[in-house]
């Protein structure tokens, strides 16, 4: 992909130069990245654009996902040509960590469809914009060529729309709304369930064992503090710093100084965990805040409106009020 982008219209010639520049400097080159299947590192994209700011970022990471050719590179595109149906792409996504850790996602499925929250890791926030912007647009544009109609299908973004694309909002046909509550892609079930043109079941489940077993040795080669997320992600209720000890059979304080070599704590992961699956849950009209506290593992709703307040500076209640209109 980002060698797709340096040939694109999406990149001018100057910060082609630039690129290339770093490239040079970190002894490396467009043909080296193709042949190890290696990753451009984000940071490059700050060493480029200075002055990015929240606009420039959602402007190019939409630009860059409407120049790629989404289906011609990387371990997922076999299976993506293969699936069977839009519910095998949204799929394909937990996958995400083969070809980018500065983007994860979070799913949740109701009656209405699935609700994907799209969250950006690279430690800086107009990155995070970037690459956000750019993994929620470029799954719109893999549902338009596999399927065609993408017409009840939105990208929900959690900042303003950049001045440079306001004009365009109209041509977007809707599907990126802006000023949302928090940044999600959501899917109704009807189209879940459209089938894909190219629909080929046996190369897709070929494909998807191969991701499993690519996935898991990935994993085994992660940080210990992606491990701890993933036991808290994963899991259900409220889990405690002994319990995920045990999970990885050593004691609560081995645990501890393990996430501090890694720069973070157990509460800092497990508050992330649970804010990111709150508001996840909050946006589905048909669980109550009762139960989601319950679901969370609080053992009351008051605990849990304190703990999301003192996140959000909002309640439960009026996160959910604000809403309202998406």
């Amino acid at each position: 992909m980002f060698a797709q982008l340096l040939e694109s219209r999406a990149v001018d010639a100057d910060a082609a130069a630039r690129f290339r520049s770093i490239m040079a400097r970190e002894k490396t080159d467009e043909a080296t990245l193709r042949q190890l299947d290696g990753q451009a590192p984000v940071r490059w994209f700050r060493e480029v654009y200075p002055e990015l700011d929240a606009d420039q970022a959602t402007h190019l990471g939409h630009a860059f996902a409407e120049q790629a050719q989404l289906t011609s590179f990387g371990p997922l595109s076999l299976p993506l040509i293969s699936a069977g149906s839009v519910s095998e792409i949204m799929e394909l996504l937990t996958y995400l960590p083969l070809i980018s850790t500065a983007v994860s996602t979070r799913f949740h499925p109701n009656d209405e469809g699935l609700t994907v929250g799209l969250t950006g890791h690279t430690g800086d926030p107009e990155l995070d914009c970037l690459v956000v912007t750019y993994c929620g647009s470029a799954l719109l544009r893999l549902i338009q060529m596999l399927v065609g109609d993408v017409s009840s299908v939105r990208l929900h973004i959690s900042w303003p729309a950049p001045a440079s694309m306001a004009q365009h909002v109209d041509t977007l046909g809707g599907h990126l709304i802006f000023n949302a509550p928090m940044t999600f892609l959501h899917v109704p079930t009807p189209m879940l369930n459209e089938v894909c043109r190219f629909s080929d079941p046996i190369a897709y489940r070929l494909a998807i064992a191969d991701l499993r077993q690519s996935l898991d040795h990935r994993i085994g080669a992660t940080s210990f503090s992606s491990k701890v997320r993933t036991s808290l992600d994963e899991g259900s209720g409220l889990k405690s710093s002994q319990t995920v000890a045990d999970e990885f059979s050593m004691s609560a304080s081995t645990l501890k100084r393990r996430l501090r070599e890694e720069g973070t704590t157990f509460r800092e992961l497990l508050e992330s965990s649970l804010l990111e699956r709150a508001t996840l849950r909050l946006l589905d009209r048909s669980m109550s805040v009762s139960e989601i506290a319950a679901d969370l593992g609080y053992s009351d709703l008051t605990n849990f409106s304190h703990a999301f307040k003192r996140w959000t500076g909002q309640s439960p209640s009026q996160f959910r009020q604000a809403c309202q209109s998406w």
